[in-house]
């Protein structure tokens, strides 16, 4: 089996995409600062559940990678309240990316609360 097979991946993925896509419409003078954040952070979620998949043998390094799945994932929700905050994005975008994201955080800490069921 494959970490790409894993809900919480699929979804991180397609997220960390929708967000990609989304900064391109972001100031030029966010380059460094809130677009590359957002990006990183989004991406992050991924490649954390990634490496965690791989580790999962050891349970306690898998529940740590997925602790830090879903770190990335919350600080992915505070960039997305300061592109709120600089009206970059719309409340109702705002509201489905978090919807999106807490859907993503939910399933990061179903893997954590039962790491056996990933072996």
């Amino acid at each position: 089996m494959s970490f790409k097979t894993l809900l919480a991946y699929q979804k991180g993925f397609d997220l960390a995409m929708e967000i990609f896509h989304l900064t391109k419409s972001f100031p030029n003078s966010e380059q460094y600062a809130l677009i590359s954040q957002i990006v990183r952070s989004s991406r992050s979620v991924c490649s954390n559940i990634a490496e965690g998949y791989r580790k999962r043998q050891y349970e306690k390094l898998f529940k740590s990678k997925l602790s830090d799945a879903d770190s990335e994932n919350s600080e992915t929700q505070l960039w997305l309240d300061f592109a709120l905050a600089c009206d970059y994005i719309s409340k109702e975008k705002r509201q489905e990316l978090q919807y999106k994201s807490e859907e993503i955080g939910k399933l990061i800490n179903y893997m954590m609360k039962n790491p056996e069921k990933f072996n």
